[in-house]
C-alpha cells in the first residue's frame, strides 16, 4: 500500500503533462458560456498546487521510507489511494465534460476528508498537514465547480450561483475545521481559496455581495483556526 501511495502520487502530479494547457474549463462546454464568473478565484490562488505537489509526494516517500509497517499510517491509505487515482483522471475528464468533472472532484472531496480525519496526530509535517492542505483545497475547488454548473446550465444567475457555492464550502469548511482542530491546514488552505475569490470580486466591475460573503467566510473559517489551535495548545 505505501508503495501504491507513491506510485499514484506520481502518477497525480505528472497528469498536467497529458494533457493541453488546462486553464480553467473551456466556456464553449457550457450551455450558457462562463467567461469570467464570479464563483472562480483570481488566478493567482492555483500556485497552491505546487505546493501540494511537492509536499504529496514528500509524504509519500517518506511513508515508504519510514513508516512503510507502521500501524499509525494504515487507516488512511485506502482512501487517500482512492482519491489519488481518482484525482489522476480529473484533467482529461475536465477538458471534455464540466458536470463529469464536478462529479470527480466530489468523489475526491469525499474521500480526501475520510483519510485526513485518519491521520495520526504523529508526524504532522510528514502527513496530516499536507493532506489537510490538499483537502481544504478540494472543498474549495468543488464549491467552485458547483457554482459553475448552476451558472453555466442556466440554474441560477452567475451571482446566486457564486453565493450557493460559497454557502457550501463554508458550512462543510467550518465544520471540518471546528472537529479536526488540530489540522490547520485545512482551514488555511480554504481561506486561501476565499481569499482570491474576495479580492478578484473586490476589483473593478466589483461584485461586493460575492467579494462580502468570501471574505467574512474567510475571516470566520481563520476564527475556528486560532480558537480551535489555542484549545489544543491549552490542553497540551
Amino acid at each position: 500500500m505505501p508503495l501504491l501511495i507513491l506510485l499514484a502520487t506520481l502518477a497525480f502530479v505528472a497528469s498536467p503533462f497529458f494533457v493541453t494547457n488546462f486553464a480553467g474549463f473551456d466556456p464553449a462546454l457550457f450551455p450558457v458560456p462562463q467567461e469570467d464568473p464570479p464563483v472562480q478565484p483570481a488566478g493567482w490562488a492555483f500556485a497552491i498546487w505546487g505546493v501540494l505537489y511537492a509536499w504529496l509526494i514528500v509524504s509519500a516517500g517518506y511513508g515508504v521510507l519510514r513508516r512503510a509497517d507502521h500501524p499509525a499510517w494504515a487507516a488512511h491509505r485506502p482512501w487517500l489511494l482512492v482519491n489519488l487515482v481518482l484525482g489522476t483522471a480529473w484533467l482529461p475528464v475536465a477538458e471534455r465534460s464540466v458536470p463529469g468533472a464536478t462529479a470527480l472532484l466530489g468523489a475526491m472531496l469525499v474521500t480526501a476528508l475520510p483519510a485526513l480525519f485518519r491521520t495520526p496526530r504523529r508526524d504532522r509535517w510528514w502527513l496530516q498537514a499536507p493532506v489537510a492542505l490538499y483537502a481544504g483545497w478540494l472543498t474549495a475547488a468543488f464549491s467552485a465547480s458547483l457554482g459553475l454548473v448552476l451558472a453555466g446550465w442556466g440554474y441560477l444567475a452567475e451571482t446566486p450561483a457564486a453565493l450557493v457555492a460559497l454557502v457550501f464550502a463554508l458550512v462543510v469548511g467550518l465544520g471540518v475545521q471546528t472537529r479536526l482542530g488540530r489540522a490547520p491546514g485545512y482551514g488555511l488552505a480554504l481561506i486561501w481559496a476565499l481569499v482570491a475569490i474576495a479580492t478578484k470580486n473586490a476589483a473593478a466591475p466589483a461584485n461586493l455581495p460575492v467579494a462580502a460573503l468570501a471574505g467574512l467566510g474567510a475571516a470566520a473559517v481563520l476564527g475556528v483556526v486560532i480558537l480551535r489551535t489555542r484549545r489544543r495548545s491549552g490542553a497540551e
